[in-house]
């Protein structure tokens, strides 16, 4: 199964470029019939991952896929899910 992964570390504190980078993830996943992507924003504080994790709630983003799930393993992964 194909999978797309995103790792925002060397980004992590440019806002308009995670924004960037996610928008282009999912517009890729959606484009290529991708079923999985993987987005990495570290562990750290937590801060980056609230902050995909609302990117992913806003309205306009949330109905282009299916659901997302936090890795329970691994704090420093968040799996986003689309149905094709």
């Amino acid at each position: 199964m194909a999978k797309l992964k995103l790792d925002l570390h060397e980004i992590y504190n440019k806002s308009h470029l995670i924004d960037q980078a996610l928008n282009d993830i999912i517009d890729e996943a959606i484009d290529k019939k991708i079923k999985t992507v993987e987005i990495i924003p570290g562990k750290g504080t937590g801060q980056l991952k609230k902050k995909v994790i609302r990117f992913l709630q806003q309205g306009h983003i949330k109905n282009k896929y299916l659901r997302i799930d936090k890795d329970s393993k691994n704090f420093g992964r968040i799996f986003v899910y689309f149905k094709f």
